[in-house]
């Protein structure tokens, strides 16, 4: 079954079909209000339990891909919120989105992969 899953850069316009936006991101936009992250088409939900933790985002490592992904399986609570998010985007149109310009280069990519193979049941024990 395919995903209605797509990705998208906080801060570009909303596309359609984009469903539930959420902004899978470590730290809020600086000087706006939580109230305003909707109006301004930031994202529609701040969902920081699939984002780097703290610790990883401080390494500024170049390629934080294979602890990102690590991270992420390792933890229980990351890991059914995974299989969480993959469920509804069998059936709702969610996506995901970070502040980087580049996708290829940011860990929205390695968190897509991730849910396409949370919702194939292809995640590693």
């Amino acid at each position: 079954m395919a995903l209605k899953l797509k990705t998208f850069r906080i801060g570009s316009k909303p596309v359609p079909g984009a469903g539930i936006r959420l902004g899978v991101v470590r730290f809020l936009p600086r000087g706006v209000k939580k109230s305003d992250y909707q109006k301004l088409g930031l994202f529609d939900l701040w969902f920081p339990a699939l984002a780097p933790s703290r610790q990883l985002f401080a390494t500024r490592e170049r390629n934080l891909f294979p602890r990102y992904r690590a991270e992420i399986l390792k933890s229980s609570e990351s890991r059914q919120t995974l299989l969480f998010l993959a469920e509804v985007a069998k059936k709702t149109p969610i996506s995901i989105g970070c502040y980087c310009e580049e996708e290829s280069k940011c860990h929205r990519s390695v968190l897509a992969a991730l849910l396409r193979e949370a919702a194939e049941g292809q995640l590693p024990a």
